[in-house]
């Protein structure tokens, strides 16, 4: 089967090959309850209603089918970016999704001229920090408690860098 076969299939399979896509304004309710379902404090549609009508921020979604699984946003300044957020659905995780879909945006992020991307981590979530030293990102700094968990306890961030020129 050739690959464009393969993708106008998964188009209409609930089940097919995950795609990595530029997400737009209609993606935000998803959006919303994906990364609700996953951090201490989700952001609502409002929110990212406004990121996603910024044109200083690039958003990709990851489609299984017709359902959004997974997403990636970054807000962009001169020739630096950061990654603002990274959601997988949880029963998506572990199948490998979250490294095409990183690797796909830092692509487009290279494509527009960005030389340096930058993000944060909570310190304990070990799987984010090894998909983003996979990814090629390198510690570069830490931020005290900057994160607050459900039960109001203080988690400290890693910040992390990578270069793309």
């Amino acid at each position: 089967m050739t690959g464009l076969v393969a993708k106008l299939l998964s188009l209409f399979s609930p089940h097919g090959e995950a795609a990595t896509e530029p997400a737009n304004l209609r993606d935000a309710p998803a959006f919303a309850r994906l990364h609700k379902a996953l951090f201490h404090r989700g952001w609502d549609t409002g929110e990212f209603e406004q990121l996603l009508a910024d044109r200083s921020v690039l958003a990709h979604r990851l489609r299984q089918g017709r359902t959004i699984v997974g997403f990636i946003l970054s807000r962009m300044a001169a020739d630096e970016a950061e990654i603002l957020s990274v959601a997988i659905a949880p029963d998506q995780r572990g199948r490998g999704l979250s490294r095409g879909l990183v690797q796909t945006h830092l692509g487009y992020l290279a494509g527009l001229g960005i030389r340096t991307v930058f993000l944060e981590v909570e310190e304990n979530n070990g799987p984010a920090r090894a998909l983003y030293a996979r990814a090629g990102f390198q510690i570069v700094g830490r931020r005290e408690r900057y994160y607050k968990d459900d039960s109001g306890v203080q988690l400290n961030a890693i910040v992390m860098r990578r270069d793309l020129s």
